[in-house]
């Protein structure tokens, strides 16, 4: 059945069939979260305002401006930037997993890269190390990965998979899992929450309300979080792919100061 399977379907399953040969404190949960670099349309410089202008045109209709769309422009990395970055990892006490939930953010993107790098490469070498994030090689892998290379911060080996074979990368996908194959079935966080009986991520803010938190109620701390309970959300997953029993909530502790 499976040599007949379409190569993405095949993957999948041996994806979900190397989960049984994980080590779960070998992986770092993420999410990140995102935002325009201005405020304002307006406050781009000119080369910038006609590249968004041309830009949007993709997508926005017909009777929207560029101006009116701006607030999309943070799932770009060309002209968005990362606000906080929520990391997580399992490690058992007596035989309970619990989560370990660490944030970098900040309004300098430079400052918080540079102190995630410096955390993967230190975990890098005490062991193996494989990165899950949901949509992670599509959205959150690539986009820290770029922003690094705009903010001249050297790319963590976990990052940098110049040369390697799709195998070879430190990447799991928890949407790519789920759907075994289907190019087009995309599959919520939230969703995949409610399906396996995960406390909601989203019982506060949403992705589309991030922009909004930040530029105008200047509320970064609120954003973090929201962004450490995706983490949660997505390590909840991961053990129900597993087969394994979801954590209590009181197991999942936050160091971030």
């Amino acid at each position: 059945m499976f040599l007949l399977a379409g190569n993405n379907q095949l993957q999948t399953y041996k994806f979900l069939k190397m989960l049984d040969h994980i080590n779960p404190d070998e992986v770092i949960f993420l999410d990140i979260e995102t935002v325009p670099q201005y405020p304002d349309f307006y406050q781009l410089n000119e080369q910038f305002r006609y590249l968004w202008d041309k830009k949007s045109a993709n997508f926005r209709k017909p009777e929207e401006t560029a101006s009116d769309v701006y607030q999309r422009a943070g799932i770009y990395a060309e002209f968005g930037k990362i606000i906080c970055i929520s990391t997580g990892y399992l490690y058992l006490v007596n035989t309970e997993q619990h989560l370990r939930l660490k944030s970098f953010y900040s309004d300098n993107e430079k400052e918080l890269l540079l102190d995630f790098a410096a955390m993967l490469n230190i975990f890098s070498k005490k062991k193996n190390v494989l990165l899950c994030a949901h949509n992670g090689k599509e959205f959150d892998f690539p986009y820290i990965a770029r922003r690094m290379l705009v903010n001249g911060v050297p790319l963590p080996r976990a990052l940098d998979i110049a040369g390697r074979k799709p195998w070879e990368t430190c990447f799991l996908d928890t949407l790519e899992l789920w759907k075994f194959g289907d190019y087009k079935n995309y599959t919520s966080l939230e969703l995949l929450t409610a399906i396996f009986g995960i406390p909601t991520p989203k019982d506060d803010i949403n992705g589309s309300m991030v922009a909004g938190v930040y530029w105008n109620d200047n509320d970064l701390r609120r954003i973090v979080t929201y962004c450490e309970k995706d983490v949660i959300a997505i390590a909840q997953l991961f053990l129900k792919y597993k087969g394994d029993s979801l954590m209590p909530a009181e197991n999942c502790h936050s160091v971030t100061e």
